[in-house]
């Protein structure tokens, strides 16, 4: 397949991942074209390189008529399987309680535990692939999900065999997560030592062995787990094959960074409440800081993670989206741009690296997605924009025509799939 038509194709070629002014270069080709062969990139560049081939004369041909192209986007933080909303808690909010007024009163985490506790394997499955498709039509094709509102054994296996049946069953990547320990269960409310021991010891072997994660992760905040007890859930998944991440600093500061730093976990999350020192560890390692701007915005939190600080210590800088029903209720990566540089003075080059490259960095998949280059799989979305600075400057509009994963159309505004 030919891709021809790209006023601007951003390749966000190597390096990767992408630290401080690397952030600004977007490899951006004008008047760029893709050739694709089984699903992989096989020719990246301008049109008059890339359609100079015979094979470029005898391949599908899609003109995509000037619109900006770059890679789909990877969200590597997202909360994917629950089962119902929780808008009356944003009823709530709205009112003038805070998030941690409504969970001590029996809502946020819990609420969706009790109902994902009761749901059929089906529904939740069948609610995952509405929000898949929504992903798609956004421009995401790849995607980190997680466990955790289950948090009794058998839900917790429940969530994560329904990821498995949806990596097989439809087109976007999903990596997944472990999550266990997001709070403690509500039958070890008080005891979060036990249950953090229970996780660690008998749960993450069962999960490991099973085959149903590249990741484990732990909520290390107040009201959650201590940097202790997140450090023995991360030490027993490393033992287990499982790669690290962590819920870090979102609400306090409670050494959570450098639980990752220390166990060179893949992605320390949210950091909103981080300090100098947190920043300097952070930027001398290779944990990706995945800050997560929706959730701010949705609980209209004051603190917001010091990305520019972070960017400028040489910090390993992502975005995501922390879709959620809670605290961020969104799947539009583009939403999380426009966050990103509104909020957190990023500027588009920035919020677009992070998104991709630096996103597929947090997930350890760099080598496969992230950006376009040959041997790299063929995943890219078109937007209905002059310029990719269009892209988070159009906030809450969705500008993306076409989504292609391993060179397949998943996406078409105009249907054609």
């Amino acid at each position: 397949m030919l891709i021809t038509g790209c006023s601007q194709l951003l390749t966000l070629r190597v390096p990767a991942p992408r630290r401080g002014a690397q952030m600004q270069d977007l490899g951006l080709v004008r008047d760029g074209a893709l050739l694709v062969r089984e699903g992989k990139i096989v020719a990246v560049g301008s049109r008059k390189q890339v359609t100079r081939g015979a094979a470029a004369r005898r391949a599908e041909k899609i003109d995509l008529g000037g619109r900006v192209v770059l890679p789909g986007f990877v969200d590597s933080h997202t909360h994917l399987i629950f089962a119902e909303s929780r808008a009356h808690e944003h009823e709530k909010r709205i009112a003038g309680a805070t998030y941690e007024e409504i969970a001590k009163s029996g809502g946020g985490i819990i609420s969706s535990v009790r109902k994902l506790r009761k749901a059929s394997r089906e529904d939740l499955k069948a609610r995952a692939k509405h929000h898949l498709e929504m992903f798609a039509a956004h421009g995401t094709t790849t995607l980190e999900a997680k466990s955790g509102y289950g948090l009794d054994l058998s839900s917790e296996m429940k969530t994560l065999e329904v990821l498995r049946e949806l990596r097989r069953e439809q087109r976007l990547d999903i990596a997944t997560t472990f999550l266990g320990a997001h709070v403690a269960a509500p039958e070890y409310r008080g005891r979060e030592s036990d249950f953090a021991d229970l996780v660690a010891r008998v749960w993450m072997p069962v999960v490991a062995r099973a085959g149903l994660a590249q990741f484990c992760d732990v909520f290390c905040d107040r009201g959650a787990f201590t940097p202790a007890q997140a450090e023995k859930v991360l030490s027993a998944g490393l033992r287990c094959g499982l790669k690290a991440r962590i819920h870090a600093e979102q609400l306090a500061r409670t050494g959570a960074a450098m639980v990752a730093v220390k166990l060179g976990a893949a992605s320390a999350d949210h950091l909103e409440k981080i300090n100098a020192r947190d920043i300097r560890a952070l930027a001398g390692s290779n944990v990706a800081c995945t800050l997560l701007p929706g959730c701010c915005f949705h609980l209209d939190l004051p603190e917001r993670a010091p990305a520019r600080k972070l960017i400028a210590a040489g910090a390993i800088v992502a975005l995501a989206t922390d879709f959620n029903p809670g605290t961020s209720p969104t799947l539009s990566m583009q939403m999380i741009l426009s966050l990103a540089c509104a909020q957190l003075r990023m500027t588009p080059a920035e919020a677009i690296s992070a998104a991709t490259i630096n996103g597929a960095y947090a997930l350890r998949m760099h080598d496969r997605v992230g950006s376009l280059e040959v041997g790299k799989l063929a995943d890219f979305a078109a937007f209905d924009v002059d310029d990719y600075r269009e892209i988070p400057y159009y906030f809450g509009v969705n500008r993306c025509s076409m989504t292609f994963k391993r060179g397949e159309i998943v996406y078409s505004k105009n249907g054609r799939v």
